[in-house]
Formats: structure tokens, sequence, C-alpha cells
């Protein structure tokens, strides 16, 4: 992980002004929306403004972080705060040790910038709030609710190169009625509380299924699980698509480094593949931030999605990991999986 200076540094070099009139009620602000807050003052720029520090540290998937990214941006809409996205100070896991397109802050690898501030301005600022580095209750999880496309349409723009190749990628290999499928195997087998992935014969099965149905001519799979990807190729070499993106039997995407930038070209694959999906005509997915950011572009609701549910993994960590091979070998009489 990046070894930035630490904003504690920041703090030490610039006190709170003893005589600085606070422009705005710290406790109310809390109380009214139930979530504490660290409130500083960095200096004497900006006096009429407050800026807004989204942090999240070292956060999780890239569409994950978007989520949370945006029900505080809708908090900073709702009460008229500069909100500033800070993943240069407040490293994330796709942060890599270089600048890539000119910067350090890993929200800029991927997004257009939400406004012209300079994290350099903001830190010399008087009224700064920086949120706490968790999910709160009150947070919407799904990012495809209605209510975050008025977030999206005020503040959110993919970068245009994804856009492009995107496009490019569609109209060479995929520019007819193409069935995208999406499945997350490894750490989504293992997880608790998290939806069980379904098993591959599952998968091909609903795949053949549906190609009978609705005559897909070709498939586009999105996919981590190297073991799932070569059961794919040897069922459907003929008519298969797909990007040459990182693919393991284990969960070690983030804790191995087997080319240059993998860090940043891992949120590149998966915001790449969620494109091309959002093109295609139809999906079959199970329950994941990457199906609903597609429906959160699916503004016309153009793609049939069929879905694949297995059920919840227990909330207890311990028993969690065992859960889906246990139900993947057991008799369906004794809580094995259906028709797997």
């Amino acid at each position: 992980m990046i070894k930035f200076k630490k904003l504690s540094k920041i703090l030490k070099n610039f006190l709170l002004e003893k005589d600085a009139a606070p422009l705005f009620d710290q406790n109310e602000i809390n109380s009214k929306l139930e979530i504490n807050f660290d409130f500083y003052n960095f200096g004497k720029k900006n006096k009429n403004k407050i800026f807004y520090v989204i942090k999240r540290s070292p956060g999780a998937g890239l569409f994950s972080n978007l989520i949370y990214v945006f029900n505080h941006l809708e908090i900073a809409k709702k009460n008229n705060f500069i909100p500033i996205i800070d993943m240069k100070n407040f490293t994330t896991i796709y942060n890599e040790e270089k600048k890539v397109d000119n910067s350090f802050n890993a929200w800029d690898y991927y997004f257009e910038r939400i406004n012209n501030y300079e994290l350099e301005e903001v830190y010399k600022s008087r009224r700064v709030i920086i949120t706490k580095n968790k999910f709160f209750k009150q947070f919407n999880n799904t990012i495809s609710n209605k209510k975050f496309q008025n977030i999206g349409s005020s503040y959110f723009k993919i970068k245009k190169k994804f856009l492009d190749q995107s496009d490019d990628f569609f109209k060479k290999f995929l520019n007819t009625n193409t069935l995208a499928v999406h499945y997350r195997g490894t750490s989504y087998k293992t997880s608790a509380n998290h939806p069980f992935p379904a098993t591959h014969s599952q998968t091909i099965n609903k795949i053949n299924q549906l190609v009978s149905s609705y005559k897909y001519q070709k498939i586009f799979l999105c996919t981590e699980d190297k073991q799932f990807f070569e059961k794919m190729k040897k069922n459907f070499e003929n008519n298969l698509y797909y990007l040459d993106t990182f693919r393991s039997n284990k969960d070690n995407a983030f804790k191995i480094f087997p080319r240059k930038l993998h860090r940043y070209r891992l949120g590149c694959e998966i915001l790449l593949d969620a494109l091309i999906i959002s093109k295609c005509r139809g999906f079959l997915h199970t329950q994941t931030n990457v199906s609903e950011f597609v429906k959160f572009l699916d503004k016309k609701n153009r793609i049939k999605y069929y879905s694949l549910f297995n059920g919840l993994n227990t909330s207890n960590e311990y028993i969690a990991p065992l859960m889906w091979y246990y139900k993947n070998m057991a008799p369906e009489i004794i809580g094995g999986f259906k028709n797997k």
C-alpha cells in the first residue's frame, strides 16, 4: 500500500484558530444526520465555504467504493457542502505507488473529477468536514436505486477512454444478440452474509436454457474465477467472448502483484466488463455490486435480467467459509443446493 503523508501530520501544521467564528453548529449537523463527522480548520482560505472530504480507506471493490461515495455525495448535496473525494491521502486497494494519468488519487483513475478544487487548497481552508471511515446503517447499499440516478447526473462521469474502449470491443465482437454472464466466485463462496454464488453446473445449464429460448448468438463472460472460466471455454468455445482480465482460483487479486500497475488494472477491468455488459441484450447474474452497477447504467431498461439465487450465506464468520462447499456436495434433502 502506498505510503503518503498521513493527514495527522497536516493537522499538526494547521492548528485550530481559537478566535475562528464557527460557520455552522457541529452538534446540530451531527444530530440532524445521525452521523458523526470530524470538523477541521486547516487555515484561512475559503472562509465562506464548507468542504466535505469523502474518504474510504482501504475500502473494498470499485463499485462498493462508488456506492459509499454516492451516499456521501447525497449528504453533501442536501447540505450545500462542497464534496471532495480524497483517495490520495486516504488510499484504497486500487492505489498505485506511481501516478496514473498524472494523479495519485484513485478516484481520478476511473472517473472525472467532481469539481476543480485541489486537495492542497482544501487542506488550507477554514471549514472542512472529513467523513468517518464507516458505512453507516442509514446508507443505501444499492447503487441502482432511483435517488442515485440524480446524484450520478450531478457528479458522476466515467472517463471517456473507458467508454470508448467498451464501445470498440462491443462493436467489434458483440454487435448482435448477446447474453452477458457475470460469475462471481472465489471470495464470494466464503463471504459471510453474502449471496451464495451459483454452482458451475447451475450456471451452465441456465445459459443453455436461455440460449435455446431467446436465440442468443454470443456470450460475453465476466468472471474472476479461473476454474469456471476454463469450464465456460470448454462448453461455449465457438461463441464465447471475454476480456483478458486477471483470474485465479483463490481470493488473491489484491494480495499478489503479477503485472505492472496491477491494482489500477483490476479497476479498469471490472469497469470495462460492466460497461460492455450494459450494452448486451440479456444478463445472467447473481446479486453483486457489478449487477447493480449494470442496472444503474441501464437507464432505459433495455436489458433482460436473469438471476440465479442460492440464498444467503450465514453471518457467522467462522462457519461461512465452509457453507458453500458443504451445500455444493450435500444432497438437497440435508441442505444442499437445488439442481446443482
